[in-house]
């Protein structure tokens, strides 16, 4: 079965990372929230979650996915995580998933030169980071090749069936879509 890491960190857009991770584990797939900082984190809206485990505590590598919910500070806080961001470089070396949303694909992905050649989409105002993407207007969801990005907390739903049927396939993504009444 696919295997997620799910980052977290103080800031982080509750919504971009609840639902995506409810959707991933909805359609069976092992899917760990994984903290930057201390295992309790306290999201942009004051919401505190419980992340399963540290960033020192997993093994990043053995990740079909790692997600990166957007969200400001979170995304900066995911940005200056260098475990993170070489694990996220191996990842796609190895022509393995990384997907982002919000400020994540430019704060994240574009700044440390991932989203060179690649279509993208993020929150916006955030375009400019994005560097060497080429930004596709009005798109919800963008994949390019093993990248996924996506806009915002309202396309969060669209995002997670959109991981879903890459990671398992579209029939369990349109599982999940109908049980969900989407």
């Amino acid at each position: 079965m696919a295997k997620v890491y799910a980052m977290i960190a103080d800031g982080t857009e509750e919504v971009e990372c609840l639902t995506v991770v409810d959707l991933l584990r909805r359609a069976g797939i092992t899917t760990v929230l994984v903290s930057v900082g201390g295992k309790q984190v306290k999201c942009s809206h004051n919401i505190v979650i419980q992340a399963d485990a540290t960033v020192g505590e997993v093994d990043l590598s053995d990740a079909d996915l790692i997600y990166l919910p957007g969200g400001m500070p979170g995304a900066e806080h995911l940005a200056a995580c260098g475990k993170l961001v070489a694990a996220i470089g191996a990842q796609l070396k190895a022509n393995k998933r990384v997907a982002a949303i919000c400020a994540a694909p430019a704060v994240v992905l574009g700044a440390n030169g991932f989203l060179r050649g690649k279509k993208a989409i993020c929150y916006p105002g955030f375009e400019e980071g994005c560097v060497g993407a080429s930004v596709v207007s009005g798109a919800r969801v963008v994949t390019d090749g093993n990248i996924t990005t996506s806009r915002g907390p309202g396309c969060s739903v669209d995002l997670g069936l959109e991981l879903i049927g890459l990671l398992v396939g579209e029939k369990t993504a349109q599982s999940v879509k109908n049980a969900i009444q989407y």
